[in-house]
């Protein structure tokens, strides 16, 4: 099996690319999807979040309450380090449990939003960064209704576009058409299967 990190930025668009791949046919490990399954109502990692920042970061219907839970973690990077000690390991449990369950196909793809900041290259094969430019970045994230400052807040906490670049094998410029991306993603496809 070829394990792949994919990565990018917030808005960059790491999202299209991994339904791109998931067309050709590679199962996706979303590392956003499983961060809320590992704190869904009644886990022990959400009993953990609520003893750790106390309940106002639950909603009425006890399930965590995210925004609020953002607000406070995007503020403050130790509030961010601890809410990361708790949720991290229960992801990559949950991560390795996945990929073993894969075990037969040829390219699993591993979609991590903070791949380069938690310095994870080395668990895989490959890494796939996708970039687009910051004002770019901006508008999507502003489109699906995340105020720009709060956007801007949450870009200063990641790696910058060098950092990516430094640990990919493949780059990806999303800032032109669905077509040029797709045209990318079949280059890349074809290479990793090759």
């Amino acid at each position: 099996m070829l394990k792949v990190g994919l990565t990018g930025g917030i808005g960059a668009g790491k999202s299209a690319v991994a339904q791109l791949l998931a067309e050709h046919g590679a199962p996706i490990i979303d590392a956003d999807a499983l961060a809320r399954e590992v704190v869904a109502p009644g886990t022990p990692g959400l009993a953990e979040i609520v003893a750790a920042f106390g309940d106002e970061v639950l909603l009425p219907d006890g399930s965590l309450d995210r925004p609020a839970l953002g607000r406070i973690v995007f503020a403050d990077p130790e509030q961010r380090r601890r809410l990361e000690k708790i949720t991290h390991p229960l992801i990559g449990e949950e991560t390795f449990r996945r990929m073993d369950a894969y075990a037969d196909r040829p390219v699993v793809v591993h979609d991590v939003p903070l791949l380069a900041e938690g310095r994870m290259e080395g668990l895989y094969d490959c890494v796939i960064v996708v970039e687009a430019p910051r004002e770019v970045r901006l508008t999507r994230l502003e489109q699906r209704g995340l105020p720009r400052a709060e956007a801007e807040g949450r870009m200063s906490t990641q790696a910058t576009d060098e950092q990516r670049r430094a640990i990919a094998t493949y780059v990806i410029d999303n800032a032109g058409t669905l077509d040029d991306l797709r045209r990318q993603v079949d280059e890349i496809w074809t290479k990793l299967t090759s």
